[in-house]
């Protein structure tokens, strides 16, 4: 397979995709549903994800997947319930139930990645949707048909404009600052699971074209516990163009010590498009987490900005408050709230593996 077809590099050009905390127009999510997802812990999950969805809903539009007329009932009664609880009843109003069946609640990793046209043509769409091919985190677990039609079938009900892309590539496993920069990992994305075919050389090119990117900036592996393959989303993320903001594990015992502090040699070695070492910031992991015998990638890096907010996980202890008051002063004028995320991360994600933002576009053009 080509890095990209001649035809999709030509419809791309012009686009890029905004960071995330750029202006949204809605935030997709999916109402849980898949026992096997959280085994021993499901009847945990639905009360938590519906005060996740308020959280959410009270900075921006929320776009809620479920499967069928009875769990849009029982979506929209939770999430009542959790926003009367919240003092925001009204904010119910912008939670949208949208009847689409999936395999599973990660839609970070299956939606449509929305990318803005920043220049070219005036006929061209102000916005295009990109559909990657989803293969379940490289095989690993059963059935992503209908997880991988998410895409087309979000176009087809709001009427934008979906591009099919033909690599693997789930949207937790890259980070972009919109100006230019990339972050991604070598453990996920060079992965023989995804795209065997693919050399480095291709994979970068078709994020440069379908991202608008001019570099893509590789760490090495992810978090111990990550199912995914070393998502970045629970690695580094940007905080504003030239700042990211990296996950750093003090006990030298640890098995994330090692590889979380060659990340943060890399990210020192990094350069931006001026050719300037970019601010590194940090958040001390949280302690060592397991349930049923299992470590649990639990990470502070797995944080939403929204509208106005930044969501993120909490996962009760006294590292909480320092993260969140990281993340404070990293995105000033924003306000942090917090989602327990204890039973959550037992699906081994958290916030923003549940989450996918629809960017508004860009006014003008």
């Amino acid at each position: 397979m080509p890095a990209l077809a001649a035809d999709l590099r030509s419809r791309l050009a012009g686009y890029r995709m905004p960071p995330e905390w750029a202006p949204h127009q809605a935030t997709y999510l999916v109402w849980p549903h898949n026992r096997d997802t959280w085994p021993g812990k499901f009847e945990s999950i639905p009360p938590v994800y519906a005060r996740m969805v308020a959280a959410i809903a009270q900075f921006e539009p929320v776009r809620l997947l479920v499967n069928d007329d009875a769990a849009a009932a029982s979506a929209r009664l939770m999430v009542a319930e959790a926003l009367a609880r919240a003092g925001m009843a009204r904010v119910l109003a912008r939670v949208e139930f949208v009847t689409i069946a999936t395999n599973d609640s990660w839609i970070r990793d299956f939606g449509p990645i929305i990318v803005n046209r920043w220049a070219g043509g005036e006929r061209a769409p102000a916005q295009l949707a990109l559909d990657f091919r989803f293969n379940s985190w490289g095989g690993k677990y059963g059935p992503a048909d209908l997880d991988d039609a998410v895409p087309e079938r979000l176009a087809q009900h709001y009427g934008f404009d979906l591009i099919a892309v033909g690599m693997v590539l789930e949207g937790g496993s890259i980070d972009v600052n919109g100006a230019g920069a990339l972050l991604t990992t070598e453990s996920c994305l060079l992965n023989p699971n995804r795209n065997a075919g693919l050399s480095r050389t291709e994979i970068e090119t078709t994020l440069k074209f379908c991202f608008g990117a001019e570099t893509v900036h590789w760490l090495g592996e992810g978090i111990v516990g990550d199912d995914t393959d070393g998502h970045i989303d629970d690695i580094a993320r940007f905080a504003d163009e030239r700042t990211i903001v990296t996950v750093t594990e003090n006990d030298p015992a640890d098995p994330n010590y090692a590889l979380l502090r060659d990340n943060h040699e890399r990210l020192a070695a990094l350069r931006d498009r001026e050719g300037r070492p970019y601010r590194i910031e940090t958040l001390e992991m949280p302690p060592a987490l397991f349930y049923e015998g299992t470590r649990l990638p639990a990470s502070y890096a797995n944080f939403y900005v929204v509208n106005g907010g930044v969501v993120m996980p909490t996962f009760g202890c006294e590292t909480d408050a320092k993260a969140a008051a990281v993340l404070a002063r990293l995105f000033p004028g924003r306000r942090v709230v917090g989602v327990e995320s204890l039973d959550l991360v037992w699906g081994l994600g958290a916030v923003h593996c549940l989450t996918q933002q629809h960017p508004a576009s860009v006014a003008g053009r």
